[in-house]
Order: C-alpha cells, then sequence, then structure tokens
C-alpha cells in the first residue's frame, strides 16, 4: 500500500506540474505573450556570422575613382566569381579588365611564399596609372606597384598606421609667417608680435602690450600687398580638464592617471579679439571689438584681394547669432556683411560662406525662411540680392560654386512630395535662381563622384528597401551614358534574408510624417507575435537613419535574428528637415522625438499586428545613450526596457561645443529638466547602463553620476563599466550582453551560457 500510495504521489505531482505549465501557457497565449523556442548557443553563433550577407550581394559597385582628368574611372566589383577591377571609359561605358587578377595573385603569392586567391585579393587600391598600365595599392601595410603590362610587383615603401598621441596643445606656440613679397617675417613671441626684415635681418617690436593671459597668438594674416598684418589677441583662461583613469594598463601594474582638455557647458571661454598692424609704420591700428567680446569663437577669415579689409566670423555665446564681419584696413573701422540671428539657435557647423568678387558678393547658406536655402548677398551692405533656392526642402551640401558660369552644384533632399525627404539629389542652379536642374532624378538615396571637369559623374543610387544600381551620366543635364550591371541579391534572398522596410506616419501633431525603416529576422513569421526594439539616435546635428541599401547593419541586425523587430526612426528634433521639425530639440533634449517615434511604432503595430507594442526596448551609444534612459523615465508607459552605452546623461557634463549648441546660454533650467541624474527616480522598466572609463568624448563620470542616483532612488538597474575602453563600445563581448539583455527581459527567456 506504501509503495502505491508513493506512485499516486508522484504521478500527481508530475500531473499538477504539466497542468501548472499548461495554465501558464494559456496564460501567455491570452495576454499576447507568445512562448518562442528558446534560444541557444547555436542562434548566438550564427548570427555572429552574419556579415558574411554583405558578400552576397553582387555588383554594388564601390566608391569609383576617376583617373587624373581623364574621363576613366576604376572601381572594384564583388561579383559571384571573385573581386574584379574594371576600368572604364565614362564617355561610351566600356569597360574593360584593369588587369588579370590570376596574374596578379601569382606575382603575390611568389612574394610571400603564401597562397593568394585571385578571387580575393586582400588590398586597397589607391592609384591607377593609365600611361604605365599600373597602379598602387597598400598590402600588408606597405605600398606596392604592380606593372599590368610586364606582370611584375614591386614593393614600394611602408605604410605606418596613424597613431593617436594625445598631448595637450600649447596655445603659445611660435609661428612665423612671411609676408607674400618675402620682405618681412612675423612670429609671436613673448606674448607679443614682432616682425623681421628679412633683408636686413633686423627685428622690429609690432605691440608691447602683450601679457601672459592677454597674448598675441600665431594666428595671423598678411595682406596681399604686404602693407598689413591681422593677428588675434587672445584673453586666456585655464581650461577645464577632467581626469581619466587606466586602470588596467599593459605598460605596467599600478592605474594609470589622464586628463583632458575638456570644456563643458558654462564654463568660462577664451576671448579672440581682432587685431591690426601697419607694418610700414610699425604700429597697430585701432579697433572697437568690445561688442565681439561675448562670444563662443571669433576666426580670421582672410584679406580682400586688393588688400583694402580683412573679414572675420563671430559666433556670439549662445549660437543665436552669427555674424560675418569685415575690417577696413586703413580706419580699422568693422561692418558686418552677414548678421544671422535666430530665436532658438543657428547651427553654425553648417554654415556655408562663399565670397564672390573679392567680397562683392557673397554666398551664404541660411534657414532664415524656415527651410535651409541659398541666398545671394551684397557684399556692400549685407542686403538679400537673391534667394537662390526655395521652397519646402533642404539644401544639404555646397559641392562647387562655378564663378564663371554663375551656377552652383549642391545636393538636396525633400524635394518630391511623396519620397522620402532625407533621400539626397545632386542639383544645379544658377546664381540668379534659374536654371534648377535634378541630376539624380530617381527616388533613390543618391552617392556621386564627378570626373575632375565635371562633364561625366557616376550615381550609385539605392534605398534600405532597393538595391539600386549604379548610371554614369553627363554632368550638363544628368542624362545615362551607360548602365553598369544591376546590383544582385537572388543568392541573398535565397538565405531567407528580409527586406528591410521604408516606412512614414504622421508624427505627434497628426500633420508631419515621420520616416524610419523596419528590419525583420530571416525566420521572420507574420503569425506569430515579436518584441520591438528601437536602435535610437536623436542626435540634433544630424538626421541618422540610413537611406543607402545595406544587407547588415552592425549594430541591428544580429539583435534582429534573435527574434525581435528592430526599428530605426527620425524623430523631431533632428536635422534635415525645416527649421520648426529641428528647433524642437531647442533646450529640450530629452524630447528627443520621442512622441513621434511612439506614434510611429504604434502606427507599424497596426499595421503589422506581429509588432508586438506590450515590449518594447530601446538601445543606443552617445547620445543615444542619453535617449535611451531617458525613455524610461519620460516614456515608461510605452518603453519597457533600455540599454544605454556611453550616454551623455546631463547636458552640463558633457563637452561645451556640442551642449550648448542645443541647450543654450546661459545654463538654466532647462539643463535639469533633460537630465537623466535629476530624474533618475522617474525611473520604469529594465535599465542596462554600459560605458567606458577611458572615454574622452563623454565623461565617464556622466554615467557614474546616474547610477549614484539611481541607488540613492532605491532603484533597480544593470552596470557594465568597462576598463581600458573608450567612446567606441560596439566590440563583441558589448553586443553579446546587450543581445542577452533583451532575450531576457522581452522574449522572457534565460540567454544561453556564454561558451
Amino acid at each position: 500500500m506504501k509503495k502505491i500510495g508513493f506512485i499516486s504521489s508522484f504521478l500527481f505531482t508530475r500531473f499538477s506540474r504539466l497542468f501548472g505549465i499548461l495554465c501558464l501557457l494559456g496564460a501567455y497565449s491570452l495576454s499576447g505573450i507568445e512562448v518562442k523556442a528558446q534560444v541557444t548557443q547555436a542562434d548566438y553563433r550564427r548570427i555572429d556570422t552574419l556579415g558574411n550577407w554583405n558578400l552576397q550581394v553582387y555588383h554594388a559597385v564601390t566608391k569609383p575613382v576617376w583617373i587624373g582628368e581623364t574621363h576613366y574611372f576604376w572601381y572594384q566589383d564583388h561579383s559571384p566569381e571573385g573581386d574584379i577591377f574594371w576600368l572604364v571609359n565614362a564617355e561610351n561605358g566600356e569597360r574593360t579588365k584593369a588587369f588579370q587578377a590570376e596574374k596578379l595573385a601569382s606575382a603575390m603569392s611568389r612574394m610571400t611564399g603564401r597562397k593568394v586567391e585571385a578571387r580575393k585579393l586582400p588590398f586597397r587600391s589607391i592609384n591607377y596609372d593609365t600611361d604605365r598600365k599600373g597602379f598602387e595599392f597598400v598590402w600588408e601595410g606597405r605600398k606596392w606597384y604592380y606593372s599590368v603590362k610586364h606582370n611584375k610587383l614591386v614593393q614600394r615603401d611602408t605604410v605606418l598606421p596613424e597613431r593617436k598621441v594625445w598631448e595637450r596643445p600649447e596655445p603659445k606656440a611660435e609661428r612665423r609667417v612671411s609676408s607674400p613679397d618675402g620682405r618681412w617675417e612675423a612670429y609671436n613671441k613673448d606674448n607679443n608680435i614682432y616682425v623681421r626684415d628679412v633683408a636686413e635681418d633686423k627685428e622690429y617690436v609690432l605691440s608691447r602690450d602683450g601679457i601672459k593671459d592677454f597674448y598675441y597668438s600665431g594666428e595671423m594674416a598678411w595682406s596681399p600687398d604686404s602693407k598689413k598684418l591681422a593677428v588675434i589677441k587672445v584673453r586666456d583662461i585655464p581650461e577645464r580638464r577632467i581626469p581619466l583613469i587606466e586602470s588596467s594598463p599593459v605598460s605596467q601594474k599600478q592605474p594609470i592617471l589622464q586628463w583632458r582638455d575638456y570644456a563643458k557647458p558654462g564654463d568660462v571661454l577664451p576671448v579672440y579679439l581682432p587685431t591690426l598692424f601697419n607694418i610700414e609704420q610699425k604700429q597697430q591700428i585701432p579697433l572697437d571689438t568690445r561688442f565681439f567680446e561675448n562670444q563662443f569663437y571669433l576666426q580670421l577669415t582672410g584679406w580682400r584681394e586688393d588688400s583694402r579689409a580683412f573679414t572675420f566670423e563671430f559666433n556670439q555665446r549662445g549660437h543665436q547669432r552669427y555674424i560675418v564681419a569685415e575690417v577696413d584696413a586703413e580706419t580699422g573701422g568693422i561692418r558686418s556683411l552677414i548678421d544671422e540671428q535666430s530665436p532658438t539657435f543657428v547651427y553654425y557647423n553648417r554654415n556655408f560662406r562663399y565670397d564672390l568678387e573679392d567680397g562683392k558678393e557673397i554666398l551664404w547658406i541660411s534657414e532664415r525662411d524656415g527651410w535651409r536655402h541659398l541666398y545671394l548677398i551684397d557684399g556692400k551692405n549685407g542686403q538679400v540680392k537673391q534667394q537662390i533656392t526655395k521652397g519646402e526642402w533642404v539644401v544639404r551640401e555646397v559641392e562647387k560654386v562655378d564663378e564663371e558660369n554663375r551656377e552652383i552644384w549642391f545636393t538636396a533632399s525633400g524635394l518630391k512630395e511623396g519620397e522620402d525627404p532625407y533621400q539626397v539629389h545632386y542639383c544645379r542652379i544658377g546664381m540668379d535662381g534659374t536654371g534648377f536642374v535634378d541630376l539624380t532624378p530617381e527616388s533613390a538615396n543618391h552617392r556621386v563622384v564627378f570626373s575632375e571637369d565635371r562633364q561625366y559623374m557616376v550615381d550609385r543610387y539605392s534605398r534600405p528597401d532597393f538595391p539600386g544600381g549604379t548610371v554614369i551620366r553627363k554632368g550638363s543635364d544628368g542624362s545615362v551614358v551607360a548602365e553598369l550591371p544591376e546590383v544582385d541579391i537572388k543568392e541573398l534572398l535565397q538565405t531567407g534574408w528580409q527586406m528591410p522596410e521604408v516606412f512614414h506616419a504622421k508624427g505627434r501633431d497628426g500633420e508631419t510624417t515621420i520616416w524610419g525603416t523596419i528590419l525583420r529576422p530571416s525566420h521572420f513569421d507574420a503569425s506569430r507575435s515579436y518584441p520591438v526594439v528601437e536602435m535610437i539616435y536623436a542626435g540634433p546635428h544630424d538626421s541618422h537613419v540610413e537611406k543607402d541599401f545595406r544587407a547588415y547593419y552592425h549594430l541591428s541586425s544580429r539583435l534582429c535574428e534573435l527574434g525581435f523587430v528592430v526599428v530605426m526612426i527620425d524623430g523631431m528634433g533632428t536635422a534635415n528637415r525645416s527649421k520648426a521639425f529641428h528647433d524642437v530639440c531647442w533646450k529640450n533634449l530629452k524630447d528627443a522625438g520621442f512622441p513621434d517615434r511612439i506614434a510611429w511604432i504604434k502606427a507599424a503595430a497596426e499595421q503589422y499586428p506581429y509588432m508586438d507594442t506590450t515590449r518594447v526596448g530601446i538601445y543606443g551609444w552617445s547620445a543615444g545613450g542619453q535617449n535611451a534612459m531617458a525613455a524610461l523615465l519620460f516614456h515608461n508607459d510605452f518603453y519597457k526596457a533600455a540599454v544605454a552605452l556611453c550616454g551623455c546623461h546631463d547636458n552640463r557634463m558633457d563637452k561645451i561645443w556640442w551642449n550648448e549648441q542645443w541647450m543654450g546660454y546661459p545654463i538654466d533650467e532647462s539643463y535639469s529638466t533633460s537630465s537623466n541624474v535629476d530624474n533618475a527616480w522617474r525611473l520604469k522598466g529594465k535599465l542596462f547602463l554600459i560605458n567606458g572609463e577611458l572615454d574622452d568624448n563623454v565623461d565617464p563620470a556622466s554615467t557614474l553620476q546616474v547610477v549614484n542616483a539611481l541607488v540613492n532612488a532605491g532603484k533597480d538597474f544593470e552596470q557594465l563599466y568597462l576598463p581600458n575602453h573608450t567612446h567606441s563600445l560596439g566590440g563583441k563581448f558589448v553586443m553579446h550582453r546587450l543581445h542577452d539583455f533583451f532575450v531576457k527581459q522581452l522574449l522572457n527567456q534565460e540567454p544561453p551560457e556564454w561558451e
């Protein structure tokens, strides 16, 4: 009886467990949470091979290289037969192989005694010589020359890798500058400015008022007639320095203390003031520079060709006013040529200026009408003579100014209604605003390389959802001369790889269209439910979602393949749209476009029910790290898990030039309002903080201050603090930890043990 009772009890226990599991599965099903097959070590091994997807994209033209001033270019073609180097005549599109790969591989094998495959030549081409029928390339850290005609490989010299060594710059370092006529040599010494008569070897002192902290610097410029000298005088201050501890140096056992110059928002800054000297009279010409002392920066920008004046550019502290000024060489009078002002910010890093006819006219980019456009400014009175481009689209970059034909070559985006507004097109227009032509009309993102004379252009175009192609066009009108082979992804598609989707939806205002990209795993099944993870970077200095075709996204594809739908979105507050779109970031970096991002994801989930908006994660680097944590502070009803890598978590702790641009000056309450540190008490959801101890881009203390605030608020979180790591955190170990985190938090599984 005891034995029977034991068996009954055992069966009852096993049945109860099975019943409980079935109930749990039913509960998951009812709650909309799908139980997925356990993620395994084999899955992790497989995602580490996904970079091979790139090898299954054939005939995608790498950057073409024009050969001198000819109409020939070469490019590398990755084909099923191996890598082929083609030489192309742009006038008719005729292609010939630049060399026989088998012969070169044989020559390389002879040189090293190691087998080199003709289909996988391990080098980067440098320069092709059409006259000698040969080319230079870099291989194993050395330069080589291969004569196609003679099938001869010759070693040239060693190419030393760049070594970045940090050292504190010396602003007072002496600099000597010769006058255009060669008669004089100007130099800074003992805080003052001297000139030397070269013929007589006689020294003259031009200034005597320079002192230790208010000195004449080595930034100086001679007038073309050699009669005047412009010099920057610096009112200096000791710059803030941040300490970095290298805890695990390879050179010794004990840690090493490092220092970095690192100004932060609100810090006192040096003041740079223009000064002017008359060389013949050996006297200083007084300038009234009081207005220009409240500055972020001031720099000399050159003399007029007739020596009548020199110019400088002034960025007022706070970035709300930017002036291009001219100094009269005889009187020292200063007048403004351009006075750009904004109630929010002037994005000074995107300024463009080009002086025509020795300053008679100035080409200038401005957002004064709400969009980034080109203007022709009268160099005498600063008035707008012509708004050259206009419309609800933006000029991205000026490629070339053709003074002779009074034309401007530039890139633009947002030209066509209904097209992704971030796609870049190459255009040309006359300085009178007429003759506009879109040289690259296809609905795609274009990357163009012009021949030296601009008669021809190689246009590579694609979209995330379109592999695209490459064409040779005429520079005059964009007409197609020839097409190169289409990009072939048939082999890639056979693996189950899923084409990214370009998706758009209305943002927070119900009117503005927000654009982004959806990535799905190769084993995608629309009948299943997938957690959604957003890779975020909302830095206002640009837009950030990739617009070219990619088979493999280094920071997203592997996570996606583990069973997630990964999305990337450009929300309000980022650049390359209207000024109003950009201005959302002003004194408001915590916004990060989140209302637009959430609306976008919800719209996508409404169209694709397999996107589970009850399981939404987010991750990002740097500014994206700040954004990722902010999601769990200010939008934790939507985002449930976040990985914040090397984030700037309080804009008062980060570099001055980036943060004052968007958050303004002087420092006010908006900095605290946007601070992840001051708002750490709001945390809900699962947070993983990662940063490196030697990060000299974002002060590592920024993350540690967040940790301190979270501890004081009694919040649960994870942290990974990496010895010897800098701002770059995309390596295998870090990505593995990131993947583990989302598998656990959003797939509700324990990640597999590490191998």
